[in-house]
């Protein structure tokens, strides 16, 4: 009878497990935009010391490759409240508890398609922690853009990361993840 007992408490741990991916049972999401590839960066040295899944957010139609016309594009994008369609949607996005927001930052805010991807869920309940990639703005004013789209998530403090930085970045992400207790 306690073989049965033991075998069943095993059984209920290997199903409940893959729902879990850091210490403490809440299930993780990195969400990032990365044009560059810097803002990737960052967002796989984050699920690396979390063990949370990753999902880049890629917007059915390509930004253009040209800096000076990447800007003219998103500025009016931005300028237009313009949110572009995306390829793909998170899997069980109810299940997640933490979820990481990554952008680089547009004119001193977050990329249209992580706007499209913050409309296209609901955050009510969910703890949200933005990290942005720069040239020099650092957050600007996105981190008040975030809280606006969704006002009933609880924010946590942001990482934000210079372009120049980023191959280096992961002691900065540790020590950062590290004080907000989200290492794995």
């Amino acid at each position: 009878m306690i073989q049965k007992i033991v075998f069943a408490m095993l059984m209920f741990t290997c199903i409940a497990l893959p729902a879990q991916n850091r210490k403490g049972g809440h299930k993780v999401l990195v969400a990032y935009f990365s044009h560059s590839g810097n803002t990737r960066t960052v967002a796989q040295a984050i699920s690396e010391a979390t063990g949370a899944d990753l999902f880049e957010i890629i917007p059915q139609q390509d930004y253009p490759t040209d800096y000076g016309t990447l800007l003219d594009v998103a500025k009016r994008e931005i300028n237009a409240h313009k949110h572009p369609a995306l390829k793909e949607r998170v899997k069980d996005f109810e299940a997640y508890d933490v979820i990481f927001i990554g952008s680089p930052n547009w004119w001193s805010t977050v990329a249209p398609p992580v706007v499209t991807f913050m409309k296209s869920y609901d955050f009510s309940g969910k703890t949200v922690v933005p990290f942005m990639t720069h040239g020099g703005g650092r957050f600007g004013h996105a981190i008040d853009d975030l809280k606006a789209l969704c006002p009933e998530a609880t924010f946590l403090d942001g990482l934000s990361v210079r372009d120049g930085s980023v191959s280096t970045c992961r002691p900065e992400v540790d020590k950062w993840l590290k004080r907000l207790n989200l290492l794995k």
